[in-house]
């Protein structure tokens, strides 16, 4: 089996960082388990450790790992095991936020080009979770999408994507029904040669389907849909990147309960463009939208203009990310700390006696 990599993305600019280290071959990870990377390499997939140089910028950054769509420099050693040793700049990241108490960020994808937020038009979408998909899209630097899946189901699937533009200014809304193989073509652009699709959404979104309808086969399992709720079922526990014939990618993330915000208000402005817009009509340019006079956000909320669900998530959001903000200076300030008195502690210890010149 061999692999063309150059429709998966490679190119010129991530070749530079190949001619300073001849003695590595590239590859992109498809997906990783447990520290153990699927890298597909021209030659064909092979699984490959962390070698020592990456397990140190770990140490430092979790980010730093490599995960499913990142590209990596592998090396190959006489006894037959492969290493990644190096990660390769990332051009764009989708990073959630973890559940720990460190304030740190886990990376779902790299070096996407389109982030679609995925989102099943039936039973009915989620608008909320939308939006904060959205802002997490914005925030990777990828071009952010909407697919609302399992259009088949609805009624008038179109009027709800009209409805949900709303939601996105500036952003493309699809409706799209893997089961069927209908409005598939405005989507088939975003995985070209050389272009990946990153795809973000809740479980039993029907992302699994999404995959499989654009490769033209079942790459990911997938299961029915409940008749009890409408819902379908999770499958996908980790993130895998596939390969469509043709030349591209899709990247499938699990299916995420919960997605929390780091500290990048740009995507959070960017995904709410039309509150940002508002803004800039207020009188006072640090205008906090509650009692001040001549507020543009609180006379669109009036009118009716903007409406109150999406200012309360607006808000809501808004808060997340500066406390986010607070816990992560409050994290690097404690790192700042350590580092100065482990130097302290260096240069403060005496030097050690002089050798004795005893007979």
């Amino acid at each position: 089996m061999t692999i063309d990599l150059t429709a998966l993305g490679w190119d010129a600019d991530r070749a530079a960082h190949l001619r300073r280290r001849t003695d590595h071959r590239p590859g992109r990870v498809a997906r990783v388990d447990r520290g153990i990377c699927t890298v597909l390499r021209p030659e064909g997939p092979v699984r490959a450790s962390l070698g020592g140089a990456v397990l140190a910028a770990a140490a430092r950054d979790l980010t730093a790992l490599p995960c499913a769509g990142d590209w990596v420099l592998l090396a190959s050693w006489p006894d037959g095991p492969v290493t990644v040793e190096s990660v390769l700049p990332r051009r764009t990241a989708l990073v959630r936020r973890t559940a720990g108490k460190d304030a740190s960020g886990q990376v779902l994808a790299a070096n996407i080009d389109t982030a679609a937020v995925v989102e099943p038009v039936h039973p009915e979408p989620d608008a909320a979770r939308i939006e904060r998909l959205l802002s997490l899209a914005h925030e990777s630097g990828a071009e952010p999408l909407i697919v609302l899946t399992k259009a088949d189901l609805a009624a008038d699937a179109a009027a709800v994507a009209r409805q949900l533009a709303d939601l996105a200014p500036g952003v493309p809304v699809l409706p799209v029904s893997a089961e069927q193989g209908t409005g598939l073509e405005p989507l088939r652009r975003h995985v070209a040669p050389g272009r990946t699709l990153g795809l973000l959404g809740p479980s039993g979104a029907g992302k699994s389907s999404l995959v499989n309808a654009l490769a033209g086969t079942e790459v990911m399992r997938t299961q029915a849909i409940r008749r009890v709720d409408g819902k379908g079922r999770h499958t996908t526990t980790w993130r895998a990147l596939v390969p469509i014939p043709g030349g591209g990618a899709v990247l499938d993330t699990p299916g995420v309960r919960a997605v929390g915000l780091l500290d990048g208000s740009a995507g959070l402005d960017r995904a709410f463009a039309d509150i940002a817009a508002l803004a800039t009509g207020c009188r006072y340019a640090d205008c906090a939208h509650d009692a001040e006079p001549a507020c543009a956000v609180r006379a669109a909320l009036e009118s009716g203009e903007l409406p109150v669900r999406r200012w309360e998530n607006w808000r809501r959001l808004q808060r997340e990310v500066a406390y986010e903000s607070r816990r992560r200076e409050t994290r690097l300030a404690a790192q700042r700390r350590g580092s100065w008195r482990g130097e302290r502690r260096r240069t403060a210890r005496p030097a050690p006696p002089p050798a004795s010149g005893g007979f």
